[in-house]
């Protein structure tokens, strides 16, 4: 049963990934709950399919997004039907092929399972710099290069 939790849960998450990854607008935003919540790297935070959809578009219409590299870290059930993922996030900016340690991030997914299935009701990316520690800062840049290989 937990391993069947889990892979629901990590493939909720990877299904988030790879619709960025593809710079996929609606693919993402249909991905949240009713009032689901994205906290951006930057700050933004977006309530809503149609919140997520109008902010997405124009970033990737209109600039290079580099594609996510991922590792789930833990996966925690948070009572029968809900669930929250942490993962580390890396990216390879645009004809680069390594890791670009400035924007790593910690990511964080609560998932809630309705009649329809799984859906995201929190994703949050945060910056992991890791201020005045720059050792984690290559140690997390490390960690997320090993799935470069």
């Amino acid at each position: 049963m937990k391993d069947s939790f889990q892979n629901e849960i990590q493939n909720l998450y990877q299904t988030l990934i790879d619709a960025w990854n593809r710079r996929d607008a609606q693919g993402m935003s249909e991905l949240f709950a009713e009032h689901g919540v994205q906290i951006g790297f930057d700050g933004s935070k977006l309530i809503g399919q149609e919140d997520i959809l109008s902010h997405l578009k124009p970033i990737f219409a209109d600039h290079p997004t580099a594609p996510f590299v991922t590792k789930v870290k833990d996966i925690r059930p948070l009572g029968s039907d809900a669930a929250i993922l942490h993962a580390i996030a890396g990216m390879v900016p645009p004809g680069k092929s390594d890791i670009e340690p400035s924007v790593n991030a910690h990511q964080t997914l609560v998932a809630v399972k309705k009649n329809y299935g799984w859906s995201i009701e929190l994703f949050q990316n945060t910056p992991a710099q890791f201020h005045g520690r720059p050792e984690l800062v290559e140690e997390m840049t490390e960690e997320l290069r090993q799935l470069l290989k």
